[in-house]
């Protein structure tokens, strides 16, 4: 059998120039309503936190890439010449956004975005977008190739979370279209879960990186969804793998991240995993032995943003997903910290990260563009900050 990874590009319209300057303006100016100083996760969570238009400009970016083809990055095992088929045929629900994972979270951003502003301008094509590629002939396929013999590590765990979060999203929607979607997807939320099921007893070590094979972060969609889906022996899982993998773990080196390609923080999500976890006084307790360094006041120069060098350049535009990510795990970290002082400094750190990613997320450059559209929207809509309750 031979394993082969495969970038093919076809010739693609760039973005005004106009254009993008225009939204990186619109953008800036929504920072100031999201960063106001002083509020609460809680309000963050419950609240329409962005103004339609915001949102808006993030649909627009999935809507430009769900069911765009090329150019297309796959990671696929052939067993025979006729494994040789476009991503189209191999995936048919999640061929776009240049990567399958993408694709995925390109439809959790439409669903949510729909969600939040039901009677937005942009939810009509969200939801023609979703319906397009959640049918049940597409996720057959999308099922049935999961279950092919060769692909057992196929998007685990990064893909599969978000596969999860997706149906965390679609659950938790009460409409009756959402929950049409819910039945179609079940087939492969259920590969998708069991194979995570299968996988993390024989993982003996945490897999402690800044991209897609981060354990940490992937738990933390996949610890929401099991709320959701009131799947106990899921929930029995995570928290064994969270003693077995982080309870005892101490001095995180937070000075040595971020590595050049990072859009995830090792440290961080590890924490923002725990926090979920825990109770508040166990996480109080736990995050002092694991990042002693968090000032007990209100600065922000503790933890620098990272510098995006060429947002041309599809791994280094990861430190532009790394701020936004890291944004919103310092969030999820202080609400958990209650009263404690320590959370003044996380939110004021949130701020500066937040601050320096989101007018980047503009579409200017297609190796951005498909994908952190949905890193902001899960920052700018809360989304892992409430706790999710189960249907």
């Amino acid at each position: 059998m031979t394993t082969v990874a495969m970038t093919t590009t076809a010739a693609r319209t760039p973005v005004p120039r106009s254009g993008v300057v225009a939204l990186a303006a619109a953008i800036i100016a929504t920072v100031a309503v999201i960063a106001t100083p002083g509020r609460s996760n809680a309000a963050a969570a419950a609240e329409p936190p962005i103004d339609e238009s915001a949102v808006g400009r993030f649909v627009a970016l999935a809507l430009e890439c769900v069911h765009r083809e090329y150019p297309n990055k796959i990671s696929h095992t052939l067993a025979s010449d006729a494994d040789a088929k476009p991503p189209r045929q191999l995936t048919p629900a999640f061929y776009g956004c240049y990567d399958w994972h993408s694709a995925v979270h390109g439809h959790w951003l439409l669903a949510r975005a729909a969600h939040l502003y039901p009677n937005a301008s942009f939810a009509p094509a969200a939801r023609a977008a979703l319906a397009k590629s959640l049918t049940a002939g597409n996720i057959a396929v999308e099922a049935a190739y999961l279950r092919t013999t060769g692909r057992a590590s196929f998007e685990r765990p990064y893909g599969l979370a978000w596969l999860l979060q997706l149906m965390t999203e679609l659950r938790t929607w009460e409409d009756p279209q959402a929950q049409a979607w819910v039945a179609t997807l079940q087939p492969l939320e259920q590969e998708a879960a069991v194979r995570i099921k299968q996988w993390l007893p024989k993982l003996n070590y945490p897999i402690r990186v800044g991209e897609h094979s981060q354990t940490a972060f992937a738990f933390g969609l996949i610890w929401d969804w099991a709320q959701v889906a009131a799947d106990e022996a899921m929930i029995r899982l995570m928290n064994n793998r969270a003693r077995a993998y982080y309870y005892a773990d101490g001095l995180c080196p937070l000075a040595y991240e971020p590595s050049g390609e990072d859009f995830l923080s090792p440290c961080l999500a590890e924490a923002d995993f725990m926090r979920r976890l825990l109770s508040q006084a166990d996480f109080q307790s736990w995050l002092r032995n694991f990042l002693p360094g968090i000032p007990r006041n209100a600065q922000d120069f503790w933890l620098p943003a990272g510098i995006v060098t060429d947002r041309s350049d599809p791994k280094l535009a990861h430190i532009d997903g790394l701020n936004l990510s890291r944004a919103w795990m310092l969030e999820g970290m202080a609400g958990a910290l209650g009263n404690d002082p320590r959370a003044s400094a996380l939110r004021a750190a949130a701020r500066r990260h937040r601050d320096a990613a989101l007018p980047a997320v503009t579409g200017e450059h297609y190796e951005g563009g498909h994908w952190l559209g949905t890193f902001a929207l899960y920052l700018t809509t809360g989304a892992g900050l409430k706790k999710p309750a189960g249907r």
